[in-house]
């Protein structure tokens, strides 16, 4: 009897390896600039999503470093106007929608007009949503960073969700702004977590999420529910001048 179970999940394994298909990164981002939804599911996608097209920006942009101080900015933004959805993908090289490139100075930051979905998906390398505005509903729920992420600057301005997800390289929210409610629980921070600054505006979940290193939520400021049921905290947790709904935060609500 072992045997047979043992048989059949190996078989569903391999059925669920051979329906992964493999998709271009170029393919996507073609269609992205052409302004088509991008609605992707079950597949393995290869090599570099850059939703800031920075190349495309660099050839039109002035050369001479550092121009931005006589009244411009270094900051290129792109707006995706279009749906970006990955549910069960893997990505294999980096997603980016923040790069700082040191030759010319310029610093190229994609914004999210539409929504924005990644769901059960494993990102193999970096993640980078630094400075990215999210306009619309957003969900990263059941996702794995398995490389570096930062969602440092980032600001939410509808539903989002981190239920579920798993971070296993340092991952910063710091100054972070989610306008709406947002759920991280049942995640699990593998190192440290960095939420320092970031604002709450309408209640956070962290019921059941594991930090299995330091927390920092130094300045964070929460309006509304604060759901720590649950929370399980490794190391330190530096709350200094920390605010919940106007008051300090304290750590002796934390149950073991």
């Amino acid at each position: 009897m072992k045997n047979i179970v043992t048989l059949i999940a190996l078989t569903l394994v391999t059925l669920t390896s051979f329906a992964q298909k493999t998709v271009d990164a170029s393919d996507i981002m073609r269609d992205v600039k052409n302004g088509k939804a991008v609605e992707i599911s079950n597949a393995t996608i290869n090599g570099v999503l850059d939703f800031t097209f920075m190349d495309d920006a660099l050839s039109k942009l002035p050369t001479r470093k550092r121009w931005w101080n006589n009244g411009g900015t270094n900051t290129v933004e792109k707006q995706i106007t279009n749906k970006v959805s990955f549910t069960n993908c893997t990505f294999k090289d980096d997603v980016l929608a923040y790069i700082p490139h040191e030759k010319s100075g310029y610093t190229f930051v994609a914004n999210f007009e539409d929504v924005v979905v990644f769901k059960d998906c494993t990102f193999k390398e970096k993640a980078m949503f630094k400075y990215s505005d999210f306009e619309r509903n957003t969900d990263f729920s059941g996702t794995k960073f398995n490389g570096v992420s930062t969602f440092k600057y980032a600001k939410f301005d509808r539903d989002i969700s981190f239920k579920n997800t798993f971070f296993d390289e340092p991952s910063t929210f710091k100054y972070a702004d989610f306008k709406e409610f947002v759920s991280f629980e049942n995640s699990v921070f593998n190192e440290s977590a960095i939420f320092k600054y970031t604002e709450f505006n309408n209640g956070v979940s962290f019921r059941n999420v594991k930090f299995e290193e330091d927390l920092n939520i130094k300045y964070t400021k929460v309006s509304g529910e604060f759901d720590i049921k649950g929370m399980d905290v490794a190391f330190d947790i530096d709350s200094k001048y920390t605010k919940i709904n106007g008051r300090s935060f304290n750590k002796h609500l934390l149950k073991k």
